[in-house]
């Protein structure tokens, strides 16, 4: 799928998140310096958000489906603020900046609509 297609549906949209900080891990464990920890930490938040909306779409009740979204959440601001960090402590050019920026913009798009499906399950 293209960077360019939107995506409407969450759960597909952050797969598709999850596979672009998978690639992103692995180019980094091999051409680059950064901390093993840190790419571990963004690993592990960047694929927990789409996990948790899966997780969420089988929810046994609306109370538990908006429990698993409200963690879908956190872990994509956790997986926005551990891109930050890298770019800000690590120098890179280029595409690779490219693909931060445009990671960390997804993140945050991503939070929004986890956040308004939780604000309209609740009402």
């Amino acid at each position: 799928m293209s960077d360019k297609t939107p995506v409407f549906d969450i759960t597909q949209r952050s797969f598709d998140f999850a596979t672009r900080i998978v690639k992103l891990c692995r180019y980094l464990e091999k051409k680059s310096d950064v901390s093993r920890t840190l790419i571990s930490q963004l690993l592990d938040a960047g694929t927990s958000v789409g996990a948790n909306l899966e997780e969420a779409e089988a929810g046994q009740s609306r109370r538990d489906f908006v429990h698993k979204n409200a963690i879908a959440l956190k872990e994509a601001r956790e997986t926005r603020y551990w891109l930050r960090l890298i770019i800000a402590t690590y120098e890179f050019e280029g595409a690779i900046l490219g693909r931060f920026h445009h990671l960390i913009d997804e993140a945050g798009q991503i939070s929004k609509i986890v956040a308004k499906i939780m604000i309209n399950t609740q009402k």
